[in-house]
Order: C-alpha cells, then structure tokens, then sequence
C-alpha cells in the first residue's frame, strides 16, 4: 500500500523529510511515533511550544472550557476568554515593564502579524520603504516575504518585490564592519539612494537566519537613530519571544522600547495557532476592519495563552530556570566547537535559542541525521543550513537537557570519525 503522504501531500513538505516517521503522541519534551519509539524534542515546532507538548495545566484550562461550550471562532467580537487573555497580557506582561501598548489580532501566523505591521507603519508614516537586515527571516506572504533575506523562500514568490531596503545585521559581514554607520549616513545623505523609511524591521536573535544574536549597544543605537529620524521600530519577537532567550521579550536586557511589537508562535503555550501585534497607542490609526483575517478570534488560544502567562509569567522562576539551562547549553556547545575545530566555527544565539556553526551545511545535515537516529529531534538554521539549532522546550529538565546534548556530542563524535576514516 502506498504512503498515504506520498500520494497526496506536495513536495512542499520540509520537516518530514528530515523525520521521516509518522508521530503520534507527545507529552512535555517528547515525541512518540506509531513504531513505539520515543524522540527528545529539540526542536518544539520551531519555537512553538515552550511550554512542551500538551502541557497539563494548559490542556486542563482548554479541555474545562471545551466541556463548558466555550466560544471556540468569535472573529473579533468580545468574548470572556478574549477579556481573560487581555487582562492577563496587560496586567502580567505589559504593565511591569512600562508598556501602555495594545493590541491587534491578526490572522493565526506569524506572517500575519508581519503584515499588518508593516502596514500598519506605512499608514501612519505616510511613507512606503521599510529597512530590514541581511538574514532576516519574517514570514512567506509576499509582504513578509519581501523584508526576508533568505533565497530559497524569496525564490518561491513568483513575482517581483519592492518597498524593501536592506542593510547589514549587527556583526555582517565581520565583527569589524559598523551596519550602523552606513544606516546613519545613508540617512543623513539626500544623495544615498535610501528613501526615508517608514519602519525598520528587526530580529533580536534571527532563528531562521542562522542564530546571529544582535549585542545590545547595536540595538540601543539603532533606536537612538531611529528616534532621531522619526522612523518606527518593529521588533520581530515572533521566534525568540515568550521566554526563549531568558526574558519574556528578547529585547528586554537592551532596554530598547519598540513601537511596535509581533508575537506568535509559542505565544498560545499549546500550539494553537494565535498572532498578535502590540502597537503603542497612539499608532492605532486603521479603520474599523481595514485589516482583518477570519481566524483573528481563536478563542482556544486565548484560554491556554492566558494560562500559560498566569502560570509562568507572575514570577521569575521560569524565566530563570531559562537562563541556567542558557548557561549550560552555551558551556556544552562550547566544549564541542574546542573538541571539534575541524567541524565547527562556534556557537550562536542566546539563552536556549543556540546552535553551533558547522563549516558546511553537508556536515550540519550528516550531525542532525546522526542525532535522530539517537532519538534526537534537532534541525539546522543559517543560509546554508549550517547551524545545528537547538530550541528545545524551555520546561525541560537539566536532565533530559543533559541527555540531549549527549546525543548531540555522540553524533558530532561519529561524524568526526567518519571524516577521519575518509581521509585515510
């Protein structure tokens, strides 16, 4: 009998090719496959699930309202779950930090948010070009698509794509060059070429990108030009938002305030597809329904969302817990680039968004295949796919961290050894 996914899915697929295994239960950090074995999950739907799989007490919140006939598609209309999930969002989140920003939901992706953002500015500046930076990954819709530097994706479009300048990341192409010295210049040249932009859009640590983590003196200058240029800042926190890099907004230790702020991803704590752009208020200038999407009223996300920031976000302890294992990543990760030079440049990212830079992306892909023939769900990031990208669920214990890891330094070993007999 034929693959069922074989004879009707498109080729379009990625993460199956690299896992070829059919899944069928999970629970906290691991996969189960219908074979009976059982993966560690390091790569938690791509920043999807910081909470793990089917976390308890975010699937008992969701399955009570269920029972409940709790409004499950409520397009934007006020809801109970929708009035729990801001009150929490505002008084959990915003508030202690010194934001008065709201929020717009959009569509159920990341790119969604993306979009209206970048639209977002543009209407309110009156103006049409938008700064991104090399690598940068936002999303695959065509406005999306056009501030994303990866060319494989850029290629899928089918059209051109404009109203996009792009410059430097911090660190491109050398720790030597300043991005943005040529950014304030360009400005200040009415002879540059760069029309005034409307917005500048930005990862703090770019996932897709290869894990190129931005110091915080870039960020604090690129908001310094920003303000003296009257040029929005939309940070991009869909991927190392919600806790991945050790705080809840990966641009907090910068102390960096954006006007304008996408989140998605692990931001449903369960999965559930839920995107939201928080915008300072006095940037809200659309008309009623001037960007809309049907599924912008996921009211089963705004109850596991709203539990999710009840339950790790009224003290430090995960956020802490986040930076420890951080630490503990990037000592492991380090001793594998020292003990293997010959395949690796260094480790990238921050907190537990990190990865090691392989000198190809052949040597990237024999490692991670290595590792899941271990039992190991990793993926590679980066240009090239060179970087072996770590993202696993931020509840996991030192334990299975540890375990992990371990896999991880076994198939490094095995490759290392594989290299040499070759060479031989």
């Amino acid at each position: 009998m034929s693959n069922i996914f074989d004879v009707m899915e498109s080729t379009v697929q990625t993460y199956a090719r690299s896992f070829p295994v059919t899944f069928n239960k999970a629970q906290g950090v691991w996969l189960h496959d219908d074979a009976g074995n059982r993966y560690l999950d390091f790569l938690a739907g791509a920043g999807t699930l910081n909470y793990g799989h089917n976390n308890p007490v975010l699937k008992e919140a969701l399955i009570e309202y269920i029972q409940a006939d709790g409004i499950a598609h409520g397009l934007d209309m006020h809801t109970s779950a929708k009035a729990g999930f801001l009150t929490a969002l505002q008084q959990i989140i915003l508030k202690p930090r010194g934001m008065d920003h709201i929020a717009q939901f959009t569509g159920p992706t990341g790119t969604n948010a993306v979009e209206a953002a970048m639209k977002l500015a543009r209407k309110v500046t009156g103006r049409n070009n938008i700064v991104t930076f090399t690598n940068g990954f936002h999303g695959v819709t065509l406005g999306a698509l056009a501030a994303t530097g990866n060319q494989h994706h850029r290629g899928g479009a089918g059209t051109s794509m404009a109203d996009i300048s792009r410059l430097p990341y911090d660190g491109y192409p050398g720790s030597g060059e300043d991005s943005l010295l040529l950014f304030e210049t360009m400005l200040n040249d009415k002879s540059s070429g760069l029309d005034k932009p409307a917005a500048v859009l930005f990862e703090i640590v770019q996932g897709e990108g290869g894990l190129n983590a931005s110091s915080f003196e870039w960020l604090q200058r690129l908001e310094k030009i920003c303000r003296a240029h009257d040029i929005l800042m939309i940070a991009d926190d869909i991927q190392a938002g919600c806790g991945r890099t050790g705080t809840f907004f990966s641009f907090e230790p910068a102390g960096i305030k954006p006007d304008i702020i996408t989140l998605s991803k692990s931001l449903s704590g369960m999965g559930l597809p839920f995107a939201l752009v928080l915008l300072r208020p006095e940037l809200d200038k659309w008309s009623p329904g001037e960007h809309n999407g049907t599924f912008r009223g996921n009211n089963h996300a705004f109850v596991t969302a709203r539990k999710a920031l009840e339950t790790y976000w009224q003290d430090d302890e995960l956020a802490a817990g986040v930076r420890a294992k951080g630490e503990l990543l990037t000592q492991r990760m380090q001793a594998m680039v020292d003990r293997f030079p010959k395949l690796f440049n260094k480790v990238k990212g921050r907190g537990m968004m990190q990865g090691l830079s392989c000198h190809s992306g052949d040597v990237a892909d024999i490692i991670t295949g290595k590792c899941f023939e271990r039992g190991l769900v990793i993926e590679t990031a980066g240009p090239e796919c060179e970087v072996v990208k770590c993202l696993c669920p931020l509840i996991i214990t030192e334990a299975e961290l540890t375990q992990g890891l371990d896999w991880l330094e076994e198939a490094v070993a095995e490759t290392e050894e594989e290299r040499i007999r070759k060479a031989s």
